[in-house]
């Protein structure tokens, strides 16, 4: 066996940041065995695609005209918020914590919305499957800001993801990135004027200081807010 393959097939990728927090309860661990597996998506598994053919996201969702992709949903608050007032666009919500995908899960059921998938894993996964110019809009909300210096690296905003994200991107897509982390508006201001797949769309100090018309608060948000920290608002478009 290679040393830079999984046994699935799968090549070793460094994952950094959490899987399972705090014990499930009990109808947390229900959402997760009875509604996943209906949100999951086909052909983006290793062992079920070894040979990483592209799937089609459309088809997840029949009749939908467009595909977004929201990159680390949290609790998936925005997310589902974002379904019911678009219920004609399929949605696409990638989260390796589980305990985020079973909350996101209970809102669903809450909400009966029917336009979401779900990979409950590493978005490069799902970014090694998806067709050039497959998604519509995009989401980065509140990532992991890994605050060390010496862990920059290891956030979002990046090459190793950026590439990717910059590929199943159609030209014109916009894409939206919220943090309340200052050295984390500068680092992807840097990496996204840099990178040529992209285009800041900011006129003036409005731009980012002011929340999208459609922006819907997340807990993390609030939690910064109650600490004194500054969202900001970032928004980039596919060239």
């Amino acid at each position: 066996m290679s040393r830079d393959k999984h046994p699935s097939g799968a090549p070793w990728r460094n994952f950094y940041g959490r899987r399972y927090g705090k014990t499930l309860r009990d109808t947390q661990r229900d959402f997760l065995d009875t509604d996943l597996a209906a949100l999951a998506i086909p052909g983006v598994d290793w062992v079920a695609n070894p040979d990483r053919r592209p799937i089609d996201p459309a088809a997840l969702f029949a009749t939908k005209r467009e595909v977004w992709l929201e990159i680390g949903f949290g609790a998936g608050e925005h997310m589902v918020h974002m379904a019911a007032a678009n219920p004609d666009i399929g949605i696409i919500g990638c989260e390796p914590f589980i305990n985020g995908v079973a909350m996101l899960l209970g809102k669903i059921r809450a909400a009966g919305v029917d336009n979401l998938a779900v990979h409950p894993d590493d978005v490069r996964d799902l970014f090694d499957v998806l067709p050039d110019a497959s998604i519509n809009r995009a989401f980065l909300l509140y990532p992991d800001p890994w605050p060390k210096k010496r862990h920059h690296r290891r956030r979002f905003v990046t090459p190793e993801f950026l590439d990717p994200l910059a590929r199943v991107m159609r030209p014109g897509a916009i894409l939206r990135v919220a943090t309340d982390i200052g050295d984390y508006v500068r680092q992807t201001l840097e990496q996204m004027q840099a990178h040529a797949g992209f285009d800041w769309l900011a006129d003036g100090p409005d731009d980012w200081r002011k929340p999208w018309d459609d922006w819907h608060s997340t807990r993390y948000e609030q939690k910064a807010l109650r600490e004194g920290r500054t969202p900001h608002y970032l928004t980039f478009r596919r060239v």
